[in-house]
């Protein structure tokens, strides 16, 4: 395959696919590559192309470099600028690789033997088609240089490729490797350092109050969790499944452990197989006239789940665990719910992912679940968005056809879709996740814990009353707003007199004036 590219491509284009560009502009990287060799893929979430400005523009998922960057109309010119420019989408590469085959790869290495990019290109085909091309290994005289550039996407602990003379410090492997760039929104808040800031919380407050703070904290994670799947279990199995979540970071993961939580989360399995799936799987409804599925997301093929697997638990094991623990959860838990590797259990399980690796890499103190879960019940919208991302962008690319029983049959290889991913939005979301439960949820419980503990104290200095009176007295009062109701003074506190009521309502006052209305709190410790 000749290295020029169609001259067409020299042209400026207002539209490519289905993404209008802020200004007519010529395709540059990956959309030249993807658009020269008609590349079934995702598109990246930011594309590049050459504006006739002298500056650059950013709009609308483009951004647009100046005449002055322009590469060469060839394979070489737009490889190497996609590399420089744009990160590494191994998703593209991958079926670029595939589509122009090993004679175009070896030319540009052998063209230019000690280039950085050309030895990034060579290790990156054979790292991801799994093969070796005919070429001798480079020169033990050339540097090193980094496969994935840490400027623009989050690395891994390099180790050396003598062959090629790289390091390879991609997050994962060629079975399993979601891919963050290194966002504005993600520096800020790694620069905040959330983890120091809830070892600071904990430290403040009394081990008593933190025990009890952490597990009114747990039961809502495990509540949320089966409540944004639309489910209302038994308080059984919202306990048997939180008690499971607290454990989370104890054992090791593998496949085994996943299977014990799909048990775990199913409790009743006589109408669910566990297991790895062996048939087709989706997200979505079915029509109700035809009964066809009409599918939001199509689950990784039963036959590649074994492979896909393998990649993502290896990936828990090794890469991950370099990467900042959020951002690490991040690719873990979304990239095994995109899996779907169960018939059921896959949404709990994917959000108990995330506390596994908090707990496990020290990042949630010691004891204390952060209520990722209920942040996400309170942000519905924008956690389906973000599961949407990728899901919206691989459902044209997956080729399938209905089923008698009402499922789907994939027609098509679709492993990669599922084995790399742009988890940037992922993690963004997460952190923001974790921020709220850091600066929100977690000082807010310990506070209303401490008060709760200062109106029992105080209102015993008033009135001898047993610890059930007193949370009594605190329901009514919380339930009415700070006021003690004209029932429950006839009735179950009858017995006080009127200047104890005014004092009781003016303790409680005092207490919570700053807890937000309908803090949705009403049950007392």
């Amino acid at each position: 395959m000749p290295n020029a590219f169609p001259e067409q491509l020299s042209e400026r284009v207002s539209i490519f696919r289905t993404r209008r560009l802020p200004s007519p502009a010529r395709l540059a990287g990956y959309s030249a590559l993807i658009e020269a060799y008609d590349l079934e893929v995702p598109l990246p979430r930011q594309l590049l192309a050459i504006g006739a400005r002298h500056r650059v523009v950013e709009e609308g998922g483009w951004r647009l470099l100046t005449p002055r960057h322009a590469p060469e109309n060839t394979l070489t010119g737009h490889l190497t600028f996609a590399v420089k420019w744009e990160g590494l989408d191994l998703a593209v590469l991958k079926r670029l690789f595939h589509r122009i085959g090993v004679e175009p790869v070896i030319a540009i290495i052998r063209d230019q033997p000690t280039g950085t990019y050309a030895r990034r290109i060579w290790f990156l085909y054979e790292w991801l088609l799994q093969t070796r091309l005919e070429l001798p290994d480079a020169s033990a005289a050339i540097s090193y240089c980094d496969v994935l550039d840490p400027r623009l996407q989050f690395a891994a602990k390099a180790e050396r490729s003598p062959r090629h003379r790289v390091r390879n410090n991609l997050p994962g492997t060629p079975q399993f490797c979601p891919l963050v760039f290194r966002s504005e929104r993600l520096t800020a808040f790694l620069e905040r350092d959330l983890a120091a800031q809830a070892r600071v919380t904990a430290a403040r407050v009394p081990a008593a109050v933190l025990a009890r703070a952490a597990a009114f904290l747990l039961l809502a994670d495990s509540r949320s969790s089966f409540a944004i799947e639309g489910e209302q279990p038994s308080a059984t199995r919202i306990e048997r499944w939180g008690q499971a979540i607290g454990q989370a970071g104890r054992v090791p993961l593998d496949l085994d452990e996943l299977l014990r939580l799909q048990r775990i989360v199913i409790g009743d399995a006589r109408f669910v197989r566990l297991g790895l799936r062996q048939e087709g799987g989706f997200v979505g409804e079915h029509d109700r006239h035809t009964g066809l599925p009409l599918p939001e997301h199509i689950s990784a093929r039963a036959e590649d789940l074994p492979d896909l697997m393998i990649g993502l638990l290896a990936f828990e094991a090794g890469p991950g665990r370099v990467l900042d623990p959020v951002i690490a959860a991040a690719c873990l838990a979304f990239g095994f719910v995109y899996i779907h590797p169960f018939t059921d259990g896959n949404g709990r399980i994917h959000r108990y992912l995330i506390h596994h690796v908090l707990a496990e890499r020290g990042f949630s103190p010691p004891g204390l679940v952060f209520p990722v879960s209920a942040v996400i019940l309170s942000e519905i919208d924008a956690y389906r968005a973000v599961l949407q991302d990728h899901s919206s962008s691989a459902l044209p690319l997956i080729r399938w056809e209905p089923t008698e029983d009402r499922n789907v049959h994939v027609l098509n290889e679709t492993a990669d879709l599922y084995r790399f991913f742009d988890a940037t939005p992922h993690a963004e979301f997460l952190f923001h996740c974790v921020e709220e439960t850091v600066v929100r949820d977690l000082p807010q419980e310990t506070r209303f814990l401490e008060s709760c503990d200062r109106f029992a104290r105080r209102i015993q200095e008033i009135v001898d009353m047993s610890g059930g009176t007193v949370d009594l007295l605190f329901r009514f009062l919380r339930q009415n707003r700070g006021t003690l109701s004209a029932r429950a003074r006839r009735r179950e506190f009858a017995a006080l007199a009127e200047n104890e009521v005014r004092r009781v309502e003016g303790i409680y006052a005092e207490e919570f004036e700053a807890e937000e209305e309908g803090a949705g709190k009403a049950d007392a410790p």
